[in-house]
């Protein structure tokens, strides 16, 4: 089903700054408070365990936002759910910065999530509705990029209004950025999906169209490549931070640095993506995207095998990763959407969620092995992407080219 003719290119481009926007309040809202931490259990008299659970039913209500919101937008149109979830964020951001107790928190944080999801399942379904060819990969690289800066420059964030103020206020200037998101749907994102264009039969109908886009193998391939890809991701995430101040052990500051030149790595390869695109087949940027990611991490597996902890082996080796999903990211999500563009809110729903899911999932795990070594980061890591490119074979198959768009290369 063709696209809706692009906008002129400012409008295009004002578009784009709101969708991204969008994309970047979820991992906003995820790191921006951790450096508060501490500071939230004594106020709220409760213990580090409780605390995190704020973080999982954030986490938890992206996975449920996306899964619920992403197929019925199918139905009732993009920019009334946009709206909807900019301005609950917005009001439950306020929730949570007044909470009273950590059970109102954990509560107001998992409608957070719910609402925070909207703007990030239909980021993508806007960009499918609007775009063809080799504009889509171009402007899903894009949305990766700011998944690649948004979790770098949160605590960052976070830890300057902590600086000057207390836990609360980070959730106060996250309902803000809320409110600036409903003031940016209203004035330039107008309705991309035309009633005549919308599915009919309800709810029930658009959750056929999500049920249908499971039973398509290559589709599944796709969101199962992208889930497992991303529980790499989130175990770096989640257990890097102790692996270089733990174990090699440098400094916050030095810690900082490091995960912000790996994140210009994730940069890079969605850079890379961007430009290959329209000389490659995107099925062929995809292999290359899961295989330097998992020979990145089968290399930290062996060089701390072989060699024993090493600051400069740990850091290439991760950096090398980040390339290699920074290009998988956005491939997986341009082929994706363009399988399931008769249902664009279904599909993007289910490339996030199993996303997040697998994510949540795969955080803990480094912990629960222990935190003297870097080998439950990396073994973690290299499973995630071993399975992921298990999908990639067995089920993407891409020399059979599905989700090729018009305008990449052959």
């Amino acid at each position: 089903m063709p696209g809706t003719p692009a906008a002129p290119p400012r409008r295009a481009t004002a578009l784009l700054v709101v969708l991204g926007s969008l994309t970047a309040v979820a991992p906003l809202a995820t790191d921006m408070y951790v450096p508060g931490f501490p500071a939230m259990g004594a106020a709220l008299r409760t213990n580090s365990s409780a605390v995190q659970l704020t973080m999982t039913a954030f986490l938890l209500g992206l996975v449920v936002g996306q899964l619920l919101l992403g197929p019925l937008s199918d139905g009732l149109g993009r920019r009334r759910l946009l709206l909807g979830g900019a301005a609950g964020f917005a009001v439950f951001s306020l929730a949570c910065a007044a909470a009273p107790d950590v059970y109102v928190l954990i509560a107001a944080r998992f409608l957070q999530g719910v609402a925070g999801a909207v703007g990030m399942v239909l980021a993508r379904a806007v960009i499918t509705d609007r775009f063809t060819g080799a504009d889509i990969p171009r402007h899903f690289a894009v949305l990766s990029q700011i998944l690649g800066v948004a979790p770098v420059a949160a605590p960052v964030l976070g830890g300057a209004v902590l600086a000057v103020s207390t836990w609360r206020t980070v959730f106060g200037v996250l309902c803000l950025v809320g409110v600036l998101l409903l003031l940016g749907v209203l004035t330039k994102v107008p309705e991309s999906l035309p009633p005549e264009r919308r599915h009919r039969g309800g709810p029930a109908g658009t959750y056929r169209a999500m049920g249908d886009l499971v039973r398509d193998r290559a589709f599944l391939g796709y969101v199962l490549v992208l889930g497992l890809a991303s529980g790499a991701l989130f175990a770096y995430i989640s257990g890097s931070s102790f692996v270089f101040e733990h174990v090699h052990g440098v400094t916050t500051g030095t810690y900082s640095l490091v995960f912000a030149v790996n994140a210009v790595g994730m940069l890079l390869g969605g850079a890379a993506f961007a430009r290959l695109a329209r000389r490659f087949r995107l099925n062929t940027l995809l292999s290359a995207g899961v295989a330097l990611a998992g020979t990145g991490a089968l290399a930290q597996v062996l060089v701390t095998a072989a060699f024993g902890e090493t600051m400069a082996g740990t850091w290439i080796t991760l950096f090398v990763v980040m390339c290699g999903i920074g290009t998988l990211i956005p491939a997986t999500m341009s082929l994706g959407q363009n399988i399931g563009r008769a249902a664009p809110g279904a599909a993007s729903a289910l490339l996030g969620g199993l996303q997040f899911l697998c994510g949540a999932v795969a955080s803990p795990l480094v912990g629960l092995f222990g935190e003297d070594s870097s080998l439950p980061m990396a073994l973690v890591m290299l499973v995630s992407l071993a399975l992921a490119a298990l999908a990639l074979v067995l089920l993407v198959r891409p020399r059979q080219g599905h989700g090729e768009v018009t305008g990449a290369g052959r």
